[in-house]
């Protein structure tokens, strides 16, 4: 079956259908979360576990350009990211939770319930995870995959 990409980092797409063809979600998006629920327990994620959670007053710069899409959700505040893999950030979720650092993806927990359970030895479980390709941007990716638009005529 062909396989299509459709960038998301314009905007948050429910889902697209395309005969005869995979769609797969492409792009690096940041989840923050509102201030009212920063408080001592995200604190304590980052004192203890090296894992700063993102909220909405904080600005970061991703470097890379991800297949499949990856939502960005925290720091390692040693230019290391978290982020879930092909869907949205949800604790409750069942995306693959990884860890990017020097143009490398690494598996961290198959689940957000996973990685929650496993928040304090993170750095014990990281493992190769080579279903994600990392770019230097969507202009790279679009070399080398099809991608289709949602814009009207293109």
């Amino acid at each position: 079956m062909k396989k299509l990409y459709l960038d998301c980092t314009e905007g948050e797409v429910v889902s697209v259908y395309v005969r005869d063809a995979e769609v797969i979600p492409a792009g690096t998006t940041v989840y923050t979360m509102p201030l009212r629920e920063r408080g001592p327990a995200y604190d304590r994620w980052g004192k203890e576990y090296g894992i700063y959670f993102l909220f909405e007053d904080m600005e970061v710069e991703i470097p890379f350009y991800a297949v499949p899409r990856v939502d960005i959700f925290a720091v390692d505040g040693q230019g290391g990211f978290f982020g879930t893999v092909g869907q949205g950030t949800d604790p409750e979720g069942e995306g693959p939770v990884c860890f990017f650092k020097e143009g490398k993806c690494r598996l961290i927990a198959e689940s957000g319930p996973e990685f929650i359970a496993n928040g304090a030895v993170w750095r014990q479980r990281l493992r190769d995870y080579p279903q994600v390709r990392l770019y230097d941007s969507r202009e790279q990716a679009a070399r080398e995959l099809e991608f289709i638009s949602l814009e009207e005529g293109k």
